[in-house]
């Protein structure tokens, strides 16, 4: 799904943020990133979608070398990948429903309003289906980020810190959609600091733990 082997990436100017970084992801697996502000959780992610693309070494997604894709190539990449943002962004002055369909609206879907409905539902959002985002809380904010995240059904789900801005039931709440994910087949990469939350997920299901340390990732130990 996505292969990475000795990669690195630095932004223009500045040194390299992540090096010799080896990952793969497999279909229907559930792995939790971790590591201290500012090591790189995010650039991975970025990453895994070719928001951007590595600076050395050879990566994959889906089978295609990243930096051959075309433009419509990224964007059939970006269409298999459902990213949850830490910082969830709304059209203010479109309902909940309307932006959770963006993603196919933007690429020329029709919308199936019963199965937009349904999964409304799953996040426990229907009765906010047409309320404005400026009224959400933040866990209904992050629910809702996730359903237009999954919304095209794609392979790989990555949240970055989706529970960062959230109280510990919240999180729960929110974490326990994206095991059902992952146990439907959908493979998951969440970034987060919250350590408690990765025990609490792994009493409940398989995953496995990657630290970032020093720019480079690591498969951290049981004494998590």
């Amino acid at each position: 799904m996505i292969e990475m082997r000795d990669v690195g990436f630095g932004y223009h100017g500045s040194a390299e943020l992540l090096s010799n970084m080896t990952l793969s992801l497999q279909p229907g697996m559930l792995h939790f990133l971790t590591g201290p502000s500012g090591s790189g959780k995010t650039t991975l992610l970025r990453l895994c979608y070719a928001d951007l693309l590595p600076t050395t070494g050879e990566m994959t997604a889906f089978g295609q070398d990243v930096r051959s894709l075309s433009r419509d190539g990224i964007a059939h990449l970006r269409r298999r990948v459902g990213v949850v943002h830490q910082d969830t962004q709304f059209l203010d002055h479109l309902p909940v429903a309307e932006n959770v369909a963006l993603p196919l609206t933007v690429s020329g879907q029709n919308v199936d309003m019963e199965a937009l409905r349904d999964l409304l539902g799953w996040v426990q959002l229907g009765p906010q289906a047409r309320a404005y985002p400026p009224s959400l809380s933040g866990g209904e904010r992050q629910r809702a980020a996730l359903a237009r995240a999954v919304i095209l059904s794609p392979d790989l789900v990555l949240a970055d810190e989706p529970t960062g801005n959230l109280d510990w039931d919240m999180s729960m709440r929110l974490m326990q959609l994206l095991i059902e994910l992952n146990k439907s087949g959908k493979t998951v990469l969440v970034a987060t600091h919250d350590l408690n939350l990765i025990r609490a997920t792994k009493a409940q299901v398989a995953a496995r733990v990657l630290r970032i340390s020093g720019g480079s990732l690591q498969l951290a130990g049981a004494d998590l």
